[in-house]
């Protein structure tokens, strides 16, 4: 029974794997992916951010709906860094992979602080919007820190 069990979970473990691999046939499928979520979710975070800044006039509605949308995209480039997608037209660093842990850490800290930013922005409140910023863009600046080529 217990090898039945075994099986079974490993099975399971590699239905739900597989996925994340087919979809990217080619290491350069995986690299045009995460780079198009990347860039969706930096321009939308880039109109909080003009808001943030007073280069544009604050309209509530859209920081919202921008909040929501980079909190959205910062979660869909992960799966794309496969083994094998560092070289090619990539910024991303070695250390990706031989640091996933680090990595790891680093793109979920990101995610908690754009769905903070999101969560705050629905609330219409610049001043607060300002304060949930900062951390959000602090986390972008720190991965590309540790691991984006420039």
């Amino acid at each position: 029974m217990k090898i039945v069990a075994t099986l079974t979970l490993a099975a399971a473990a590699i239905t739900m794997a597989a996925p994340a691999q087919a979809q990217f046939a080619k290491p350069e499928d995986a690299i045009k992916y995460r780079k198009s979520a990347l860039t969706v979710m930096s321009t939308h975070f880039g109109r909080v951010g003009a808001m943030v800044a007073g280069r544009v006039p604050f309209d509530a509605t859209a920081a919202a709906s921008n909040a929501a949308i980079a909190e959205s995209m910062s979660k869909l480039p992960w799966p794309a860094f496969v083994e094998g997608s560092g070289v090619g037209d990539t910024k991303a660093r070695p250390e990706i992979w031989s640091d996933a842990a680090k990595f790891k850490a680093a793109n979920e800290k990101m995610q908690a602080a754009m769905s903070n930013l999101a969560t705050v922005a629905k609330g219409g409140n610049l001043d607060a919007i300002k304060t949930a910023f900062g951390p959000a863009g602090a986390t972008c600046k720190a991965c590309h820190d540790d691991f984006r080529k420039e």
